[in-house]
């Protein structure tokens, strides 16, 4: 066991914050470890720590650089490599819900609400004895291209996740964002087709990027439409970057995207709305953001942030796993199609709770 993994184990026993992260095709897991249990919050936006935000976020939990001791451990992703199998569960568990809420979101786009909601479900695993070194390896062997992540706190709990998609990053005021959207399962085709309804769906995610971002920056540059992938599956990419006005705005920046409409919807008030009144679940963390916060936690170089979208997470509890997921409706969704889409990025997480 590296010293990296026997401060886990004494955070654990002390039941102190922490968290452990390695950054997209990244050769290094960086461990953030609070010398205090007490849960800190941003306020200013200027602050330095690992932000780790709710869906629904009024307050934005964060740990603090200036409380936390700072550990850095040298990875291979082909060193960090497990064969696992899926675990079993019952695939069926709340399809007739979900459809039915899709169904109840097609209605609502017809009905002119908006143009597009984000819907989600929560799956729940037994699992044996949860080992974080060995979770955390796998995600990095399976998913070295994600931003692999494990936090704790005594007063939010135990999440994991392998995301594949950026909120925001910063340097100076030079910044970069994503937008993604679209999900289909990888085969061994060379190439990738998209249908209407998930170009559509991307396009509107950019579409929703560009106008969060109008008035707070400058120079807009956005790439061409293209096919990422990410652990067994594939989606829809487009990379933007700008200049900030002014180095004072980053919080408005940040809730002006969170939540993106790649997580929730367009527009994003009552799409948001239809998603608290009709989910029937508390996402809690799922689909908010985490990430570095006004610091490199490798090179200590101040205004640089680095934050990205809580998906392909779950929430650990005892012997239990809770599996997030969810999927983009348009008007041209099939409840069934999403239903299997879900199942499917749940199939990518099981990989890693064996």
């Amino acid at each position: 066991m590296t010293d990296l993994f026997i401060k886990v184990k004494i955070h654990q026993e002390q039941q102190l914050p922490f968290v452990l992260f390695c950054k997209p095709d990244s050769d290094r897991v960086v461990g953030v470890f609070q010398k205090n249990d007490h849960l800190y919050f941003l306020e200013t936006f200027e602050e330095k720590g690992f932000v780790f935000a709710p869906f629904e976020a009024d307050t934005f939990p964060f740990i603090p650089l200036e409380h936390s001791d700072v550990y850095v451990e040298y990875v291979s992703n082909t060193d960090y490599f497990f064969e696992t199998n899926a675990l079993e569960s019952n695939t069926l568990k709340g399809k007739d819900f979900f459809e039915e809420l899709v169904s109840k979101g097609i209605e609502a786009i017809n009905d002119n609400q908006f143009l597009k909601v984000v819907l989600s479900r929560k799956e729940e695993i037994a699992i044996s004895e949860f080992d974080i070194e060995s979770t955390l390896k796998k995600m990095i062997g399976h998913y070295p291209s994600a931003f692999n992540y494990c936090f704790f706190h005594p007063k939010i709990g135990t999440w994991i996740g392998a995301t594949p998609e950026q909120l925001l990053k910063t340097n100076g005021t030079a910044i970069k964002t994503v937008a993604l959207a679209g999900t289909q399962l990888a085969t061994k085709a060379k190439t990738v087709s998209w249908q209407e309804k998930e170009e559509t769906e991307q396009q509107l995610v950019t579409d929703f990027i560009v106008q969060s971002l109008e008035g707070l920056v400058k120079e807009i540059t956005i790439s061409s439409p293209y096919s990422v992938k990410a652990g067994d599956l594939w989606h829809i990419k487009s990379d933007i970057s700008a200049v900030l006005n002014s180095k004072k705005i980053i919080k408005k920046i940040i809730t002006s995207l969170h939540p993106t409409s790649a997580v929730c919807g367009l527009p994003k008030a009552p799409a948001k709305d239809f998603i608290l009144k009709n989910e029937g679940y508390n996402r809690e963390y799922y689909s908010g953001f985490l990430g570095e916060m006004n610091i490199d936690f490798v090179t200590f170089r101040t205004l640089q942030t680095d934050l990205f979208v809580n998906l392909r997470c779950m929430k650990i509890m005892l012997n239990k796993a809770h599996l997030f997921v969810g999927c983009g409706i348009t008007k041209d969704s099939d409840p069934e199609k999403e239903y299997i889409e879900t199942v499917n990025k749940t199939t990518t997480m099981k990989k890693i709770i064996q």
